[in-house]
């Protein structure tokens, strides 16, 4: 998570929301991402998406099975459903995103009884931390 978190004031010092995320598949960091909408002029280019694209293309395959996701923030539904059809194992993320949280705040996409695929999740890891983080940010523009 400590390695989410510098992506995600990457994210920041570029002026993004400060997101990051890291995908590990057996021990090992395989894929990274940090927030880049504006940069790229891309509305998917979510921390997640980066990791997930990231590491589908070192092991050559889109199902990323047996592996976790870290992200300093819970995932919108666009990367929960992102997670899911990668087959992602198992989510760790520090802050809720009460606003537009697909995995426990407003939908519950990850863990879904009614999708094909569920994986296991862990929240609140260093949830003050990655919290700190976005308030700061949002509170330096109002």
């Amino acid at each position: 998570m400590t390695e989410a978190i510098a992506l995600a004031r990457e994210a920041e010092a570029a002026g993004e929301v400060p997101v990051g995320a890291v995908l590990v598949l057996d021990g090992a960091v395989i894929g990274r991402g940090r927030n880049q909408p504006i940069t790229l002029g891309d509305p998917t280019a979510h921390a997640e998406i980066d990791a997930l694209r990231q590491a589908a293309a070192a092991v050559n395959n889109y199902r990323l099975e047996g592996s976790t996701l870290y992200s300093t923030l819970e995932p919108c539904v666009m990367c929960a459903g992102a997670l899911v059809h990668a087959r992602v194992r198992r989510l760790v993320f520090g802050a809720r995103d009460l606003r537009f949280g697909g995995v426990r705040s407003k939908f519950r996409l990850c863990d879904s009884e009614i999708l094909n695929h569920r994986m296991e999740i862990t929240e609140g890891v260093l949830g003050a931390d990655c919290a700190e983080l976005l308030e700061r940010f949002f509170r330096a523009r109002r």
